[in-house]
């Protein structure tokens, strides 16, 4: 009998990186420089007030992004950034496929296309103020949350099937929102590519009854008032005003986003050897993006996709009909989706040179600048708009995508970024605490969980406002907008 392979044990030895000086590069951006095995710099946008904030694992873990095959330019740290599974989240990076690129479930995250949508409900401050209660009880009464939790559409073979397929396009499909809400939708609603024979059987089985569920954690509805415009052109093209009342809407994939990353997970941290992959760090377990199995992920990645883009567009029909009832007046104007925790295939030009790459943006959203071909029309000439949302007791913005945008493969943050641990915040932060104080500051919170407003305060996050300004600052999106919650709805 043969003697089985002993297998190498040099794929994992993690290099020490004890050297991560950030190099000043301008007001808003630092480097660090390449250092063997990194195969390229590190690029930190961050103004003096951030560069605090980040701690050595969240650096160490962008230089481990740096040694990965076939990266271009730079591995890329957000001003929210703050470390993750692998890479850091707020970490963006773009590999070549032709250049032995890989695509990495680590660099995409568990809660696949999680994202934020917005719309503008036609309703004012004195409307809300009138039913704040009621309608903060409706809400929660409308809208399933919390951990596991399910709703009453249920999904069988077929319509699960078609669902990650077709994403938030065949929810419109079956009378959950309209056209219009399509056409401000990335990808149009539609994540191409999507291939559900690559969803496992225990991934289906987590989303039968999550269609239209909000989920946990840092997943919220809610509701905000506008309170600034910093730029009345793209506000203008938005269709947003002074006093507005908007409706955001946080969640992603669910259990079926979470069960792909964790079967994907093992897979490629098994064939790392056969790839001839040496990894700094197990986390980073990739696949070449033309082997089978990177394109096995690519493909349930993108029903997961779809799935969160589903998600959203149905959450959004549900709040529709609470509006609905208690203001027959409002009408429920979608703005735009935007995801995170994404590989998406994109040009992008390298040198002189376009280039067909696969950006990972794990914590980060994309933030296409004014004249993309990709933007629709109505927004073309001011650039994407780029939502980024704050905690329960924070403000919220809306950026828009700036020309050079480029230089971070038309990447921006997310939301603030987390500055303890939810461990930590619960230690130190008691949610019926927070709720009074929330509430003295005019918040109604409805949550199916205490432990959540805990994890979820805002003293675990840093200052949204701080973060926002560091992104205008280096040039990744410019502040169009900046709301103020009123309602805010938790799992």
């Amino acid at each position: 009998m043969a003697k089985k392979k002993k297998r190498s044990q040099h794929h994992f030895a993690p290099p020490l990186f004890k050297d991560v000086s950030l190099i000043r590069q301008s007001e808003a951006e630092w480097h660090v420089l390449q250092q063997a095995p990194m195969r390229v710099p590190c690029h930190v946008f961050a103004t003096d007030a951030i560069r605090s904030t980040l701690d050595l694992t969240t650096l160490r873990q962008a230089c481990n992004v740096a040694t990965l095959p076939g990266i271009v330019t730079a591995s890329m740290v957000m001003p929210d950034a703050h470390s993750g599974y692998g890479f850091p989240i707020g970490g963006v990076a773009a590999f070549d496929p032709d250049a032995g690129g890989v695509v990495s479930a680590g660099g995409v995250g568990f809660d696949i296309a999680c994202g934020v949508r917005t719309l503008v409900t036609g309703l004012t401050p004195d409307d809300v103020a009138s039913k704040r209660t009621e309608l903060a009880e409706a809400l929660f009464h409308a809208i399933p949350c919390g951990v596991g939790t399910g709703g009453d559409i249920i999904l069988n073979a077929t319509s699960l099937d078609a669902m990650l397929e077709g994403g938030a396009k065949w929810a419109v499909a079956q009378g959950y929102g309209t056209q219009a809400d399509l056409d401000h939708t990335e990808e149009g609603g539609h994540m191409r590519g999507a291939r559900p024979e690559f969803v496992s059987a225990e991934a289906r089985k987590r989303f039968t009854d999550q269609l239209g569920t909000l989920g946990s954690g840092n997943h919220y509805m809610e509701i905000q008032r506008v309170t600034d415009i910093y730029d009345p052109a793209a506000a203008q093209a938005y269709g947003i005003a002074v006093d507005d009342i908007l409706l955001s809407i946080h969640c992603g994939s669910r259990g079926l986003g979470h069960q792909i990353g964790t079967d994907f997970l093992p897979r490629m941290a098994d064939k790392t050897e056969y790839f001839g992959i040496d990894l700094p760090e197990k986390e980073l377990a990739c696949a070449p993006i033309l082997s089978d199995l990177g394109q096995e992920y690519l493909g349930a990645m993108r029903a997961g996709i779809n799935c969160a883009l589903a998600n959203r567009q149905v959450l959004t029909h549900l709040a529709r009909d609470v509006f609905n009832t208690m203001f027959p007046h409002a009408r429920l104007r979608l703005v735009y989706d935007v995801s995170h925790n994404t590989c998406k295939e994109e040009e992008h030009v390298v040198n002189g040179k376009k280039r067909r790459l696969f950006v990972h943006r794990k914590g980060a959203t994309r933030a296409f600048g004014p004249g993309h071909q990709e933007l629709p029309g109505f927004y073309r000439s001011v650039g994407q708009p780029v939502i980024v949302g704050g905690s329960m007791g924070t403000p919220s913005y809306i950026l828009a995508g700036c020309e050079s945008s480029t230089k971070s493969f038309c990447s921006a943050n997310h939301g603030a970024g987390r500055s303890m641990s939810r461990t930590a915040a619960r230690k130190i932060i008691h949610g019926k605490d927070m709720l009074s104080v929330l509430e003295r500051m005019g918040i109604s919170i409805r949550t199916s969980d205490m432990r959540g407003i805990a994890e979820e305060a805002p003293d675990a996050y840093k200052d949204v406002n701080a973060v926002v300004e560091a992104t205008e600052l280096a040039g990744l999106a410019r502040r169009v907008v900046r709301a103020v919650p009123l309602i805010c709805i938790k799992g």
